[in-house]
């Protein structure tokens, strides 16, 4: 029998129908696997993974391999994204056995959860050098029925590994400033100077390390690090991982120039990419990245939005069982829609009769950086937009993730007040009224997922509380309301009691009242999204500056000297700690206007200021509003404060000094 019917996760939906007897992750499963003393086999996915459908299509629909599943295995189906900490925990296992690692992840388990065995997609049939899945099958099967102490013993060594990497030693002090000149230096190194971004494809656009260059920018003059962004950002609007008729990114290019992406689109890094374009504007004022960023939260805001407020997580990659086929032209469509701008449409968007993707042709932009469309091409792309409407959409995965929500509420917060988007910042405060009305349970625990058919549930990790902090500070900055502010104090004792590492410091994923599974882990390093203790090492900060609370500051140290030393050796894999350290060395700005001074607050919105908080509107508990009042801006360090400002003019030398 299928469990998964009930499940309200649309990725374990998606296996409701297979002949594989799945189990949720549940007490049962294992106790089943137990009383038939078979392994448990763990699949985890997600639902926006192309290759999570190829195997599923391959084996898992296939009733001769389900056979072999169910008669010699307790199955069980978990989506990653609903729960990261069974994820991290088997992720660990897979890189310690493989090397490498990714989704869809198939583990091996004995009847208590410790992995002994596993990998990532196995086809059904032997191929390119790897063996089919039911051979992986009949070897694990082999090896349980006669070599059960050799897996108890790779059981156990795996296990003490995983325990291992989740105990990592505190430094003594956080990592000195050289770090973030190294960073910048590294990344300068490893530029891909021909197609922009960094390393070998496929390609990921890598937002936390272009936001801390673009933070250093905002510091320095460098011109080799402004050659870096700027290529960069400009290659990776030109290719075919961004939407050049709908707006916002794909996941990543499977080539080295930004061409052919993989097609599912992820809330996250549109919240990221988002993110560092409107940073980007804000430095320089360049159209491009506004007009990048501003069509990214478009999309977000048209295709991800559920009428509450959430926002989605993905969009497949797939549509009508083809990867890419909602967005991929033919040269005849464009002729035929185009009229009288077809010759430039094609010209502009660098569509051949050949095309550049299995005969069909992704839009992208030979001229990188040329992006700022003329007449004929923005009218033509509207019309484009409105006909792809017509075609059958790739899948939605419309669950609700705190994390994700709390990464796009303070990129929509930034940028609304930064462009004066007023329509933006009533969807921000929609976006954080939904949250705190649905993603809490009765006593204001942070639940993990939402959906419009089954509310939320799961408890919510780290992760969701420090993205949820960061989100709802900002938006206490970007509307003057204290009540986002006072929100996100709560939120931040909250995961300071459930969350923190007392004795060494940092957060684990798990909180101290969630269920116990074989390790307790940190997350501590920045992979596609920020981990859990850079996003509360920056959040933290921020609100401490802002309210003046002690503890906030000293836990986001801690982080710095947990991981002190895996920055200094790897700093580029930490690009959102980075920001951390950088408000650590060089210190945060607090901002005060007090009375009704709009122009002031607009001034502060401005520019690109990576270390400054502000506090307006309504007063919170904070030093910063004691003894303060009038139509004035006072500018701090330490809660130490300048004379009060009266002119525009003096607040931006001040802010600029």
């Amino acid at each position: 029998m299928n469990h998964l019917s009930d499940e309200t996760s649309p990725y374990l939906r998606q296996h409701a129908d297979n002949p594989v007897e799945w189990f949720p992750w549940r007490e049962d499963a294992f106790q089943e696997a137990r009383e038939r003393d078979v392994p448990i086999l763990l699949s985890v996915g997600y639902s926006a993974c192309h290759w999570c459908h190829v195997m599923a299509h391959e084996s898992f629909e296939n009733p001769e391999i389900a056979a072999l599943m169910n008669k010699n295995f307790v199955n069980i189906k978990v989506d990653r994204e609903e729960r990261p900490d069974v994820d991290a925990i088997y992720m660990t296992a897979v890189t310690s056995l493989t090397g490498r690692g990714g989704w869809p992840m198939t583990v091996f388990c004995d009847h208590e959860g410790r992995p002994f065995h596993g990998g990532t997609y196995w086809p059904d049939k032997p191929r390119g050098g790897m063996p089919s899945f039911p051979q992986v099958l009949e070897a694990v099967t082999e090896a349980w029925e006669t070599k059960k102490s050799d897996l108890d013993q790779m059981a156990t060594e795996l296990t003490a590994r995983i325990e291992q990497l989740s105990q990592i030693p505190p430094d003594s002090s956080p990592p000195s400033s050289d770090v973030l000149t190294q960073a910048a230096s590294n990344l300068i190194s490893n530029h891909d100077r021909v197609h922009g971004g960094f390393g070998n494809p496929p390609k990921f656009p890598q937002a936390m390390n272009l936001d801390f260059l673009i933070r250093r920018m905002a510091k320095e003059d460098n011109t080799s690090i402004e050659a870096v962004v700027t290529f960069t950002l400009a290659s990776m609007a030109s290719g075919g991982i961004y939407d050049h008729l709908g707006g916002g990114f794909s996941r990543y290019s499977v080539d080295e120039r930004w061409l052919v992406p993989h097609f599912e689109k992820m809330l996250y890094d549109n919240a990221m990419l988002a993110r560092i374009y409107l940073h980007a504007w804000k430095l320089n004022s360049d159209p491009r990245w506004l007009q990048v960023a501003e069509e990214t939260i478009e999309y977000v805001l048209r295709d991800l939005c559920d009428p509450l407020g959430g926002f989605y997580s993905a969009e497949d990659a797939d549509s009508e069982g083809v990867e890419g086929k909602f967005y991929v032209w033919d040269q005849k469509e464009l002729e035929e829609i185009c009229g009288d701008h077809a010759d430039e449409v094609i010209e502009w968007y660098g569509v051949t009769s050949g095309g550049n993707f299995e005969s069909s042709n992704i839009l992208y932009r030979q001229k990188v950086g040329d992006l700022i469309r003329p007449f004929g091409v923005e009218k033509s792309r509207q019309i484009l937009f409105e006909k792809r409407k017509g075609r059958v959409r790739p899948g939605l995965d419309n669950k609700v993730l705190t994390e994700w929500n709390g990464l796009m509420l303070a990129t929509l917060a930034e940028a609304a007040v930064a462009t004066g988007r007023n329509d933006w910042l009533e969807a921000a405060k929609l976006n954080g009224n939904f949250l705190w009305e649905n993603m809490r349970d009765e006593n204001g625990r942070w639940l993990r997922a939402w959906q419009p058919e089954a509310g939320s549930q799961h408890l919510a990790y780290a992760a969701d509380y420090a993205s949820v902090i960061d989100g709802l500070t900002r938006l206490g900055e970007a509307t003057g309301e204290s009540r986002w502010t006072e929100m996100a104090i709560e939120t931040a004792y909250n995961l300071l009691d459930l969350f923190e590492d007392q004795a060494n410091g940092g957060f684990f994923t798990t909180g101290n009242d969630a269920d116990p599974l074989i390790a307790r882990m940190k997350d501590v390093f920045d992979n596609a999204i920020p981990s859990a203790n850079s996003l509360a090492a920056v959040a933290l900060f921020r609100l401490g500056s802002l309210t003046g609370q002690s503890s906030f500051i000293d836990s986001a140290e801690r982080v710095l000297q947990l991981v002190s030393k895996q920055v200094a050796q790897h700093p580029t894999g930490f690009g959102h700690l980075l920001g951390a350290l950088d408000i650590y060395h060089n210190g945060s700005t607090e901002v005060l206007i007090t009375g009704n001074r709009s122009d002031l607050v607009k001034v502060v919105n401005s520019y690109l200021l990576p270390n400054v908080v502000l506090a307006w509107g309504e007063s919170f508990s904070s030093p910063l509003w004691k003894n303060r009042s009038g139509d004035q801006a006072w500018v701090c360090k330490n809660f130490e404060c300048e004379l009060p400002i009266t002119t525009t003019e003096d607040l931006e030398k001040s802010l600029k000094e």
